[in-house]
């Protein structure tokens, strides 16, 4: 039962914070404090997304324009939902966009969708690689071997080596990495933007 109810607190959260970056869409103010730089995720994901969207519209009405004519007494229930379906991945949409992964003076925040969160010590950056690799999947936070990656689609396109005994907080619990991997649009220009901001070589 307790495992239950915390499994519904997190979903209800989660809820939540994707509306709130729904919001965040419509007035056009993203998550980003003042003195952080964005660094965009969502290209990859975006088309997967919006297919969903269109077709689950196309659905709602294909729906209610039938139960209309037959079985009206279910056309509310089916309309509510599947308003609700939409809106639920519009703010799925609104969390790629709305909320970037974070570059500031000291970490880079490496994030996921309405509410993960990976927070990285640029100090503690090595080395900084460009690598596409496909996990697959749907999970957005895996540890594998001894890295532990914040996906997108399943995929990680940049690699982040860190010092030895580099001890970060995720959603997993506190966790002791050799690797961060993570999906970012210009892999490039962020290996770039990291070894200057680090010093950090990049390969």
């Amino acid at each position: 039962m307790r495992r239950a109810l915390a499994l519904g607190r997190e979903a209800l959260v989660t809820e939540l914070a994707l509306y709130g970056q729904l919001l965040r869409w419509v007035v056009r103010r993203p998550d980003v404090p003042d003195g952080a730089t964005p660094v965009p995720y969502s290209r990859l994901a975006t088309p997967v997304v919006w297919l969903f969207i269109f077709g689950s519209t196309v659905e709602v009405v294909a729906f209610d324009l039938i139960l209309s004519r037959w079985l009206t007494f279910l056309r509310v229930p089916f309309l509510v939902l599947g308003i609700w379906g939409v809106v639920w991945m519009l703010g799925l949409m609104a969390s790629y966009r709305m909320r970037p992964h974070l570059l500031t003076g000291s970490h880079l925040h490496v994030r996921h969708m309405a509410r993960t969160e990976v927070v990285v010590p640029l100090e503690a950056i090595t080395h900084v690689r460009v690598a596409d690799v496909d996990e697959g999947g749907i999970r957005a936070i895996k540890v594998v071997d001894d890295a532990l990656l914040v996906m997108v689609s399943g995929r990680t396109n940049l690699q982040l080596e860190l010092e030895e005994g580099t001890t970060i907080a995720s959603p997993q619990g506190d966790l002791a990495p050799a690797t961060v991997g993570l999906w970012v649009d210009e892999p490039r220009e962020v290996a770039e933007l990291l070894r200057r901001r680090r010093s950090a070589p990049a390969r």
